[in-house]
């Protein structure tokens, strides 16, 4: 869009001047006044410099700022801040789109989380920030305030409403009761100008360059890329003894007739939602979303998630959709169940080589008895208004005081 306003400026331009030419030639024909035309010809070339000047300086802010939001109810754009990085990016080079859900109670997560990215490569990143609404002024206070202030990154409105009658609250589910949780699901309308993009959990740290995991080859037909969880024996969990937290009985009902019909082995290995690539064209063509709100719908009227579930609450949709057709991402950009127990259960060697660091599970690395807390801190960047502050360390100052 930017070329073709700089195009038809520029096109408008030339026109003008073409336009005045042809009076001074006429005017030089008919009259003697030979320096009232030399005049108009003057301000005539004036006129068209500087126009012309005008565009030049602000093309390329044009070509880096430009970013088309959804007209869908629901997900409201809020701001975009397109400044480069400190380091060297290059204009020229490919967008990559980092979907984050950042809510109030987890934003220094978000924020960890953002600057390991930021910091771990060159390539050109844009952050879209997904919250609710109260959420963005802390955000972008704590953004503007730090050594983020640099990045491109746009603000994105969830809006509940767009979960109405397709999540059941349920205390034992603590995910049924935070509708950013089901952000991944809405990812075309979150990011409506790209054809690819990146989503993941905000209690994850990235070690390695992002661009790595963008271009994570997708098979045809296939609208995402997961990690599966029979990929390494360390995720291998048994979830309070009733089924495993790799294949698929380990999320959904599988004595509901309906889930029998689909068909799928209920041992098949299961993946995990918290980090993945998608195709966004070839999710619109297949309408994953519509189709992931299909099965939300029927889960509120009949109940067909596993009552023991061993993950997130967006994950048995994910299974059911995605059943043998996704692609997968290396396992060490998913390196997960950091957050499983407070104890430590990888060595310090293979968690230094891990491309992705994930704290999925009941221990977060802002908690009290987090394990690997020292890594995710060095990417951790204190709130200036005080709002959020690490668990452990509160504890810590009250017992010394």
């Amino acid at each position: 869009m930017a070329i073709l306003m700089y195009l038809l400026t520029l096109g408008a331009c030339f026109c003008f001047v073409g336009l005045i030419t042809n009076i001074y030639i006429r005017q030089k024909k008919k009259m003697s006044f030979r320096k009232v035309n030399i005049i108009i010809l003057v301000l005539a070339v004036a006129l068209f410099l500087l126009v012309l000047h005008h565009n030049f300086l602000g093309l390329s802010s044009l070509l880096r700022n430009e970013v088309s939001d959804s007209g869908i109810v629901g997900l409201q754009p809020v701001d975009f801040v397109p400044n480069a990085p400190q380091h060297a990016v290059d204009g020229r080079q490919e967008e990559i789109p980092v979907v984050i859900a950042a809510s109030e109670d987890r934003l220094g997560g978000a924020i960890a989380a953002i600057n390991s990215i930021q910091h771990n490569t060159r390539s050109n990143v844009i952050f879209y920030i997904v919250t609710l609404n109260g959420t963005g002024d802390h955000l972008r206070s704590w953004l503007s305030s730090s050594t983020l202030k640099s990045i491109r990154y746009k603000i994105v409105n969830f809006d509940t409403k767009l979960l109405e009658g397709k999540v059941k609250e349920d205390p034992d589910q603590g995910d049924s009761m935070k509708p950013l949780t089901f952000a991944r699901f809405y990812l075309p309308i979150l990011v409506p100008s790209a054809k690819k993009a990146i989503y993941m959990d905000d209690d994850v740290i990235v070690q390695g360059d992002i661009l790595a995991l963008y271009n994570t080859p997708l098979k045809p037909g296939h609208a995402a890329a997961f990690s599966e969880d029979c990929d390494s024996s360390s995720t291998k969990v048994v979830i309070r003894g009733a089924g495993n937290q790799y294949n698929y009985v380990g999320y959904l009902d599988y004595k509901k007739e309906r889930i029998r019909k689909l068909s799928m082995k209920a041992s098949t290995c299961s993946f995990n939602p918290g980090v993945f690539v998608a195709n966004l064209t070839e999710w619109k063509r297949q309408n994953i979303t519509s189709q992931l709100e299909k099965w939300m719908k029927l889960n509120v009227e009949e109940g067909l998630y596993s009552r023991t579930l061993a993950g997130s609450i967006t994950t048995p949709p994910l299974l059911i959709v995605f059943y043998q057709q996704h692609s997968t991402i290396d396992p060490m950009w998913n390196v997960r169940h950091l957050g499983s127990s407070a104890g430590k259960r990888y060595s310090p060697q293979f968690v230094k080589a891990a491309k992705l660091l994930h704290w999925n599970g009941h221990f977060k690395p802002w908690g009290r008895t987090a394990s690997y807390t020292d890594v995710w801190e060095k990417w951790y960047i204190p709130d200036p208004t005080g709002k959020f502050s690490l668990i452990r360390r509160h504890v810590e100052i009250s017992n010394i005081k």
